[in-house]
């Protein structure tokens, strides 16, 4: 919980805001439509449908502790010609619950991907532990450099955490390449490799966003471009990605039922 600096002009403050009560927003209506899709896919795939809502479910949660802490902080009101000054309060600006957050949420992620691809059992198993536990490290690792306001420190936990983050993305672009290939139906394969894809994707914008102070940037716009960026990688990595999950269960059952339904 690094103290917040001073001097947010009103736009700063509004952009943080929005892009805080966009997080709310998009992982609210995510976790509503993931569930009530439940019944539409088959009993294979529920689980991971259940995991993806849980995943949002999650997300909106520290969100709105986010949302309630940023707001908390400052002050707004309105001056002469219209004009809005913003100040801080002195109560804390609590950005470890995205940490929080992304412990629980970031390993569920990836096994949710894992069981709708309907990999073997063992494979399914091994995956899940591997992956999972990569990612909770990679989020341990980078929570003690986002605190610090020294550089050097932050770069040195950068690094470290970047070591799970590169086994993690090089299994799902490589490493799942042939389960992907083995999909029941193109459109399946071309879902399942569209999810791997934008895991990938909105996974690179996190390192690029934690290393935002590091590269010129420092203050209010600093911590306004960090919000943000977090707010949208976020919504990619969740409700986007949980968006794929739902058409990869629902085009599997769809091509499972079709096939009991075909003449012996």
């Amino acid at each position: 919980m690094a103290p917040l600096p001073d001097g947010f002009s009103y736009a700063e403050w509004n952009a943080t805001y929005n892009g805080l009560s966009f997080g709310i927003a998009a992982m609210g209506s995510a976790t509503i439509f993931f569930w009530l899709q439940l019944p539409n896919v088959t009993q294979s795939y529920r689980t991971a449908l259940t995991i993806t809502g849980i995943v949002t479910l999650i997300a909106t949660y520290h969100y709105i502790r986010i949302f309630n802490s940023w707001s908390e902080a400052f002050t707004v009101a309105s001056k002469d010609w219209g004009d809005y000054e913003v100040k801080l309060t002195g109560a804390p600006f609590n950005d470890g619950y995205r940490y929080v957050d992304w412990l629980l949420t970031v390993p569920l992620l990836l096994i949710e991907l894992i069981l709708v691809m309907k990999l073997p059992q063992a494979e399914t198993v091994s995956l899940s532990w591997k992956l999972g536990l990569a990612s909770a490290l990679m989020v341990a690792l980078g929570y003690p450099g986002e605190i610090q306001e020294d550089l050097s420190v932050r770069w040195f936990w950068w690094c470290l955490s970047m070591i799970p983050f590169c086994y993690v993305v090089f299994t799902l672009a490589v490493g799942l390449a042939e389960a992907t290939s083995k999909q029941p139906s193109p459109a399946a394969a071309s879902l399942a490799s569209a999810a791997r894809y934008l895991t990938v994707f909105s996974w690179l914008t996190y390192p690029f966003v934690y290393m935002v102070k590091s590269v010129g940037l420092a203050g209010p716009a600093a911590t306004m471009y960090e919000q943000v960026g977090y707010s949208i990688a976020d919504v990619m990595a969740k409700a986007v990605f949980g968006v794929l999950i739902w058409a990869l269960a629902a085009e599997k059952s769809a091509v499972e039922e079709s096939g009991k339904l075909l003449p012996n």
